[in-house]
């Protein structure tokens, strides 16, 4: 038996972030929803045109610096790197950052397939000598859905930590030990003449991965004295 297509295309995830704020994305959702069945070859556009406008209106809420030029790649990199995709009490699992980073390398991933989508085969994109393939609603229903899983998670994920951490974090000059076991395991990190601690720069520039490293090395350390303590 054959089953009837549908005929309409509701955009959930990005519904849901209008609701919660995001209101200024609406004429590009509902032109969305039109152009899946309608022209399928606008969707490519306005899925490209989605993202880039729920990246950047996270990047300006948390204050977070970004050139006019940037590309939708580089902008959707600077959000994931911004965003809280952990919850506090999961923070310093390692597997399953490992495979939360492997899943937003799968969503960087449809971006990029999104934007290319649009250059090769939208309907406002960029002149070509030659037709253009036409693509149908079964290939625009896959941008448009794509498009609506990333805005729904990225602006759930944005509304869901807009305080400011309650702490600023470990401190560097309070976990020399810590501070050594890097500098020990990495050596120093030298550019042209001058000479940086390996402990220094990762906290400097990787914030989150040196708490975590904190977190585990501290594990270990109090496991190792209870050990001894046992032992005695």
């Amino acid at each position: 038996m054959t089953v009837a297509a549908t005929s309409s295309f509701t955009m959930h995830g990005a519904r849901d972030a209008m609701e919660a704020g995001l209101g200024h994305i609406e004429q590009q959702v509902l032109g969305i929803e039109r152009a899946v069945f309608e022209n399928p070859a606008l969707a490519f556009d306005l899925a490209k045109t989605l993202i880039e406008s729920t990246c950047r209106t996270v990047l300006g809420e948390r204050s977070v610096p970004y050139d006019a030029g940037d590309d939708l790649p580089r902008l959707f990199w600077l959000a994931a790197r911004v965003l809280p995709f952990l919850p506090p009490t999961a923070s310093t699992a390692a597997e399953v950052r490992n495979s939360l980073r492997q899943t937003l390398v799968g969503l960087s991933t449809a971006v990029q397939g999104i934007c290319e989508l649009r250059n090769h085969c939208g309907f406002a994109s960029h002149g070509s000598g030659r037709p253009r393939p036409a693509m149908e609603a079964v290939q625009a229903l896959l941008a448009a859905e794509a498009a609506d899983a990333i805005v729904g998670f990225l602006h759930r994920v944005h509304r869901q930590d807009r305080a400011p951490p309650p702490s600023p974090g470990p401190r560097f000059e309070d976990n020399e030990a810590f501070n050594g076991h890097v500098d020990e395991t990495f050596g120093s990190i030298r550019i042209f003449e001058a000479e940086f601690r390996a402990s220094e720069v990762l906290y400097q520039l990787e914030p989150e991965t040196y708490r975590i490293g904190l977190a585990e090395f501290d594990g270990g350390a109090a496991e190792a004295a209870a050990s001894a303590e046992e032992g005695a």
